[in-house]
């Protein structure tokens, strides 16, 4: 089964996150900032990095770029997935390294979907 990492500041968006990879038979693990992202990749690497972008200590920009940059990381897929919607936003998250970018709000169908299809490499 695949783990799958949820970094997420918002309570309610965390949990959201989470039960709809759970309900698809995923293992999930989350943080709560960029920091304690970085932490907990080092001792337990996940199959997937589903990232906010809009974090306390360090955005989701600067975390894809170090996972990205890290060759011991940088095969993880990354999923970002925030509420900065524009065009932009999505083209930078891309620069950084993401393998996929999902605004909010999102259908519950096309963040899962995201995810298994970036699992199936």
């Amino acid at each position: 089964m695949s783990t799958v990492l949820v970094v997420e500041d918002s309570v309610t968006q965390r949990e959201m996150i989470t039960d709809l990879l759970k309900g698809s038979g995923l293992t999930v693990t989350v943080a709560t900032d960029g920091m304690e992202a970085l932490a907990h990749i080092e001792g337990d690497q996940p199959d997937l990095v589903v990232l906010d972008i809009v974090m306390p200590r360090m955005n989701g920009y600067e975390v894809c770029r170090r996972l990205k940059s890290d060759p011991k990381t940088q095969s993880v897929p990354v999923v970002m997935c925030s509420s900065k919607g524009e065009e932009f936003d999505r083209y930078w998250g891309m620069k950084q390294g993401a393998d996929a970018y999902i605004a909010k709000p999102f259908q519950p169908t096309e963040l899962v979907g995201t995810v298994k299809q970036l699992l199936r490499g």
